[in-house]
């Protein structure tokens, strides 16, 4: 598994976009920010040919502790899941473009 690092994408827009180092990071890191913004006040963040980030908000709940058995109570909280694009699952499927 490779791991994606802010570094190593501001190195990629450097070498490729051919910004400053120093503008790579200030553009990977506003992008950034304007992403978890966007995510933090409960909008979904859509990157065209890539997929979608959603805010999905999960309310008060029971469940069963799976040790015990005992019911339990689940308190709200807001989740973040990714729906990747046709164009990304047929990328990671090695499918031709």
């Amino acid at each position: 598994m490779s791991t994606v690092t802010r570094a190593s994408l501001a190195e990629k827009i450097h070498t490729q976009v051919g910004l400053s180092r120093s503008e790579s990071i200030d553009l990977l890191e506003a992008v950034l920010e304007t992403m978890a913004a966007k995510l933090e006040s409960g909008e979904s963040v859509k990157i065209s040919g890539f997929g979608t980030f959603m805010v999905r908000r999960k309310g008060q709940r029971s469940g069963r502790n799976p040790k015990t058995g005992v019911e339990i109570p689940i308190l709200p909280r807001s989740v973040i899941t990714f729906r990747a694009s046709q164009i990304l699952r047929a990328r990671a499927n090695g499918a031709p473009e």
